[in-house]
């Protein structure tokens, strides 16, 4: 049976399969949130484009407002234009790195990726696996895009690993999987969009990401070392000429992660600075060093494509905005976090079951921008609460963008409905369901992965954990609350007014403040104990005339 014919016969079952999917999705949203929730859901699946989803939502949902006072666009561009998210630098920042993938994608940096990998790991076993892994995670840190890393670097080793004597089962699964990997890598876009919907120093995530990333990176490459080991694939031998020579040939690439490194580690750029500048720099070595490229005739061309991408982008997320201002107007994470309280949902293990489950889910039936922001507004409430009612299962931030992106990566991949199956059907002329098999072992691996990053928080916090010390330390020494030691430690429900993760902090910093304060009025800065003549503190503020949180000191 040929391809064509195997693709014509099980096509229609995938359709039939994703199709079943979407209709139980709209169904069921159409249930819980009324038909306009299932006509947005319905529109979605059908192609309109996200941002006129989000935004023609957003507009639908203030004229249907219960108070006649807001039925008003104007209400749509509430949090479109403060200064969260207009004066954020990575508005700025992501154009600028689409515009960096773009032209190193349109470049011969692949190529010249893939041969310096190549020549400096392809003597151990599974070599030229493992330099797939590396590359793809690479290369799509540089482009942004899954689906740009399994065309190019996909494209490139695909056939490479067929020749070196890789079984096309494992070769198609490993090129299939590897465009997901650099999700988990400081500057991926996904990463960037998520420290801007869950306002998470962006600086401070890259560092966290680190293990985690590397933690994915070394699992693959084992498995990839065995592999090759098992199927007793031929070797390159090594040689230290032929390895310098192509380390040589990469060394204008090499620079880009050496401009962000002293960049932002040096604290001499911020991000979007720091964007520019490499921005800068990969024109000047595509266009006037290596010349791959011509400034006259591809210019404008990629920064025209690349605007295109970006700019839709930042559209989606403004929308999004617009939208969640209503959700926060509902307090409708609210809502959602009473409905799993209700229903058993109170303990972190069984928050991180649902979760995931719900996660890959999402990730299926959305890209990764739109999960992200579907998502990650939803999810804060309940894991900030979760945290509040029980210190010891807190969660930190870090650790829930590491569980998220794991999520995506392992949704771009799972059957039937993984984007990254669809992309190597379509790039390697293969039939989707002939895909579903050969990614079973790296899903597993991810999930793997994803189970240590859920249930082990010291791989998503060593590498801030230094950070968080010294914060204390200065806030220790200042002798006020380490309110930015708490957004690190723990989710928060409210980060302009972060509040105590731990029991000892709570009892140390009683309301987010010190215990010691002094009390306004009372001579020598003593408390009102200090002073018979004054009523007992009964940790109420009498401006307020109650005794609830919004009246305690």
């Amino acid at each position: 049976m040929s391809a064509s014919t195997a693709a014509t016969e099980t096509t229609p079952r995938a359709a039939k399969i994703g199709l079943g999917l979407a209709g139980l999705a709209v169904v069921g949203v159409s249930i819980a949130g009324g038909l306009v929730a299932g006509l947005v859901v319905l529109l979605a699946l059908l192609g309109t484009p996200l941002f006129a989803v989000m935004g023609g939502s957003a507009e639908i949902l203030w004229l249907l407002h219960p108070d006649v006072a807001y039925h008003h666009l104007r209400f749509i561009a509430a949090t479109v234009l403060d200064e969260r998210f207009a004066d954020s630098p990575i508005v700025v920042t992501i154009p600028l790195f689409t515009f960096v993938g773009y032209v190193l994608a349109e470049a011969k940096t692949p190529d010249r990726l893939v041969k310096a990998a190549r020549t400096v790991l392809g003597w151990m076993p599974g070599g030229l696996a493992i330099v797939c892994v590396i590359a793809s995670a690479v290369f799509t840190v540089l482009t942004g895009g899954s689906g740009v890393t399994i065309i190019a670097i996909g494209g490139l080793l695909y056939p490479a690993l067929r020749k070196q004597g890789y079984s096309d089962k494992f070769a198609l699964g490993l090129v299939t999987t590897g465009g997901s990997v650099g999700l988990l890598l400081p500057m991926s876009l996904p990463l960037l969009v998520y420290a801007l919907i869950a306002h998470v120093d962006f600086t401070e995530l890259f560092k966290a990401v680190l293990v985690p990333g590397m933690l994915v990176i070394v699992l693959l490459s084992i498995y990839s070392a065995v592999v090759g080991a098992r199927e007793k694939v031929e070797r390159d031998p090594p040689e230290l000429r032929t390895m310098l020579a192509a380390i040589w040939d990469l060394k204008w690439e090499l620079g880009i992660p050496s401009i962000l490194a002293v960049g932002l580690g040096t604290g001499l750029t911020s991000i979007d600075e720091a964007a520019g500048l490499t921005a800068f720099y990969v024109v000047v070595i595509e266009f006037f060093v290596y010349r791959d490229l011509s400034w006259k005739k591809d210019l404008v061309r990629i920064a025209k494509a690349s605007m295109s991408l970006a700019g839709a982008i930042i559209l989606i997320l403004s929308m999004a905005n617009a939208l969640m201002n209503y959700v926060v107007d509902q307090h409708i994470p609210t809502k959602v976090l009473e409905f799993m309280l209700k229903v058993g949902i109170e303990h972190k293990w069984q928050f991180l079951i649902v979760m995931n489950v719900f996660l890959l889910l999402l990730g299926m039936l959305m890209e990764g921008f739109s999960a992200i922001l579907v998502a990650v507004p939803l999810i804060l409430p309940f894991v900030a609460d979760l945290g509040n009612r029980h210190p010891d299962e807190k969660m930190s931030p870090f650790q829930l963008a590491m569980i998220f992106l794991l999520n995506l990566e392992i949704a771009y991949c799972t059957p039937p409905l993984g984007l990254n199956l669809f992309i190597s059907s379509f790039r390697f002329n293969r039939p989707v369901s002939s895909l579903y098999k050969v990614v079973l072992p790296f899903v597993g691996i991810l999930v793997a992965a994803l189970v240590v990053v859920s249930y082990v928080p010291w791989v998503s916090n060593v590498a801030v954990a230094a950070d968080m010390a010294r914060i204390r330390a200065k806030a220790e020494k200042e002798s006020t609350p380490p309110r930015d030691a708490w957004m690190m430690e723990c989710v928060q429900e409210d980060p302009a007014n972060p509040q105590p993760c731990s029991i000892e902090d709570r009892t140390k910093y009683p309301g987010g403040q010190l215990a010691t304060s002094p009390t306004p009025g009372v001579a020598g800065g003593g408390t009102d104990q200090d002073n018979p003549d004054l009523p007992p503190d009964t940790g109420c503020n009498p401006d307020f005339n109650d005794c609830s949180d919004a009246g305690k000191k």
